[in-house]
């Protein structure tokens, strides 16, 4: 029986860009961690990805600046990173993003998968030595987290990508 988008959180999932200022919880940390460890890795080369979490306000403004705002303000990020000329880096993220969005999305949570803001943080070295990203890697995406700060529109998604069925 398929689930409605109430019920499904994949099917729920919108991208969230404004935040309110509410801190995440202890549990609901922990549950995106979860996700972001049951994610897959290309021929489970699980040492090619680093997960970051950054809560401290301290280090959010830092991050904020060295991306020019791309985290809208919010409470949580997520940035994952991988190993220089790894042939399943961008993969990998990818997924391990996707997890995180759609746990974030069970928890009743927003979230926003950026990549420019990854690009602009990998220019500052001086960053990513701080959140402790691996030498030989680079942050690649950055997936904030956080409470809507207003309601999240819903739009049929039901047909948007081209599907051949044979």
């Amino acid at each position: 029986m398929a689930q409605t988008l109430e019920q499904d959180p994949i099917l729920a999932r919108r991208s969230v860009r404004s935040f309110t200022d509410e801190k995440l919880t202890d549990v609901q940390i922990s549950a995106l961690i979860s996700a972001f460890q049951a994610s897959p890795a290309g021929m489970h080369q699980f040492d090619v990805l680093t997960g970051i979490t950054v809560e401290k306000d301290t280090n959010l403004q830092l991050i904020e600046s060295a991306t020019d705002n791309a985290c809208y303000g919010a409470p949580f990020l997520f940035v994952l990173a991988a190993k220089n000329g790894s042939d399943f880096a961008e993969r990998d993220v990818s997924v391990a993003a996707e997890n995180i969005m759609i746990e974030a999305t069970r928890l009743g949570l927003g979230s926003v998968y950026v990549m420019g803001g990854a690009v602009n943080l990998a220019k500052h070295a001086d960053v990513c030595t701080q959140l402790g990203i691996p030498a030989g890697s680079s942050p690649l995406v950055i997936v904030p987290v956080g409470h809507a700060a207003q309601p999240v529109a819903t739009e049929d998604r039901s047909s948007r990508f081209t599907l051949i069925r044979k």
